[in-house]
Order: C-alpha cells, then sequence, then structure tokens
C-alpha cells in the first residue's frame, strides 16, 4: 500500500490525515509489517506551484528520508518509492541516497521511478520538462550502473557520463527491483523494455487486459526475458460492512467477497496489488490493515 499522511492529495487524502504526522506514520507501517502486506510506499514532489496546490496540496514527504526514517522501526515489509522523479536529480545522488536506503534496511528497497508531471519543477530545478521521457529512459540506465555491485560504476551516455568514482555502502540487494510507473504508451514501453515491473497509474479493470499484453508483447519484441512483475492499484477497500458513506466506487463486504473480486486482478496476469482503504482516523486505517492482512489476504 501506498502510505498515507506523507502525501496529502484531493484526490485520496482523508480527512483526518491533515493533523497526522510522524507517530501516525510509525503505527501504519509497523501494522503493514505485522499483518503481511509486501510494502509501504512513499511519493516524490519537490515543490508543488500555486496553480496546483489546491488540489495536490503541498504535503509530499521527501521520500527517502520517509521511507528510512520507516526502515528503522520496521523489519521485514519492502519499501517502495512510488513514484521517484528521478530525472529531477543526478544519477548518481540518486544511488547513494536510495543505495544507501537499501544498506541499512538490510536490501529492502524497491525502486519505483516516473517521469514526473509537474513542469515548474523541472523548470526551477533546471531540467528540460519537455525532454523528461528521454531524461528518464537514460537515467534508468544509468541506475542500473550505480546501484550495481561495482563500487565504481561506469556509465556513457548522451546526458550522464561517469566513470571512476567510488560510492560505498553498495546496496544490500545484488539486483535493486526498478519498477516504471505510469499508464502512458511511452511509459508502458519503458517499463517493457527497461523495467523489472510496472505500476500502472489510474487504469480501470476493463483496461488492464489490453495494457498487460501490450506491455508482454513490447517486451517479448524488445528480446528482453526477464521476468517481470505487474502491479495494479485496487479500488478502495472497507473491510466488513460500513456505517458511514464510503463511497460508491469503494468495495466493501464480506472478506472472501473482497477476495473473490480481489481475485480477478490474478486472473489478469497481475502479481501485486496495491491497496487503499477508507477510514476515518489512524485507528479505523490500521484496524482496517490488520482486518485485511489476517482475513482477506490469506483467501488471494
Amino acid at each position: 500500500m501506498q502510505l498515507p499522511v506523507q502525501s496529502q492529495s484531493t484526490m485520496y487524502a482523508e480527512a483526518w490525515e491533515a493533523d497526522a504526522g510522524p507517530g501516525d506514520l510509525v503505527e501504519i507501517a509497523r501494522t503493514a509489517d505485522r499483518s503481511g502486506f509486501d510494502y509501504v510506499a512513499s511519493c516524490d514532489h519537490v515543490a508543488i506551484p500555486r496553480r496546483l496546490a489546491a488540489a495536490m496540496s503541498t504535503v509530499w514527504y521527501d521520500p527517502v528520508a520517509t521511507l528510512g526514517f520507516l526502515a528503522g522501526v520496521t523489519e521485514r515489509v519492502r519499501l517502495l518509492s512510488h513514484v521517484a522523479v528521478v530525472g529531477l536529480r543526478h544519477p548518481l545522488l540518486t544511488a547513494k541516497q536510495y543505495a544507501t536506503l537499501d544498506h541499512l534496511s538490510g536490501g529492502r528497497l524497491i525502486l519505483g521511478v516516473g517521469a514526473g508531471h509537474v513542469q515548474e519543477e523541472f523548470e526551477v530545478l533546471g531540467v528540460d520538462f519537455e525532454r523528461r521521457g528521454a531524461v528518464l529512459d537514460e537515467c534508468v540506465d544509468a541506475l542500473r550502473a550505480a546501484l550495481g555491485s561495482d563500487e565504481f560504476p561506469t556509465h556513457h551516455g548522451k546526458l550522464y557520463d561517469f566513470e571512476g568514482l567510488g560510492q560505498l555502502p553498495r546496496p544490500a540487494q545484488e539486483r535493486v527491483p526498478v519498477w516504471v510507473g505510469g499508464s502512458s504508451p511511452a511509459a508502458v514501453r519503458r517499463a517493457a523494455v527497461r523495467g523489472d515491473g510496472w505500476l500502472p497509474q489510474g487504469d480501470p479493470r476493463d483496461r488492464l487486459p489490453e495494457q498487460i499484453a501490450r506491455v508482454r508483447r513490447l517486451r517479448e519484441e524488445a528480446g528482453v526475458s526477464d521476468p517481470l512483475t505487474v502491479g495494479a492499484i485496487t479500488e478502495p477497500l472497507y473491510v466488513g460492512e460500513p456505517g458511514w458513506s464510503v463511497g460508491r466506487r469503494t468495495l466493501t463486504g464480506a472478506p472472501e467477497a473482497l477476495a473473490e473480486s480481489l481475485r480477478a486482478y490474478r486472473a489478469m496476469g497481475v502479481h501485486q496489488i496495491q491497496v487503499r482503504f477508507r477510514s476515518r482516523s489512524r485507528t479505523e486505517l490500521t484496524d482496517q490493515m490488520a482486518a485485511f492482512g489476517a482475513e482477506v489476504a490469506p483467501l488471494l
């Protein structure tokens, strides 16, 4: 699941998150750790322009700091950047931050990457917004080298060029998984050709089979034989019968009913689902997470 509190866009934030803070994040991450969740995720925005602030808010915690903080209070749950806009930073800087996070967490990092969409962020940091797709493509290639096993990584590209520069510590993992986010044609191609995983963004159920088929076709055409982890973001969930209005798109009901609905994702070829729960407080959220882990997940 993507963590609440750390990003508070009006598209998904619950009202209680406005007054929440580090202690709430700790309890939520620990609940995920105990309840068998595969990962917790944190978003990435540097600065939000006034024109978007009313919709997006300006609450966007730094993913490296957030995931590093939570690594220290959890034991097994993995740590996903969903997604890091890696084109805003030099690959060696990104590699230094995330390699250290993987090292300190005992190899729990999943590096989710995306192209970004806020033009002003790119402009203020001196990065070409119009070329962000090409920048991301090369960033992924450069990060493959910089997050590998070589203390002195090498990359010679059009935008970035480095060799003979050592970085320790290395990641704890032999290969840090890179999951590509986005559902545009360019993002789907990038995931197919360069990713270890694909994180679709906003694809409804009825569109996913076509998208997954396209990813697989492009990957085969590119001659990439490594396995690809296909993800999906589910509808909002509520375990049990809510006594309040949770919205018409929310899946509610008994554990078996929820599991039956969610198993449809597996039938499409999805390997991991990112879930979100409707809640009116942190306690209600952690109760929902615990119920899902104990009663719904085993049925999947």
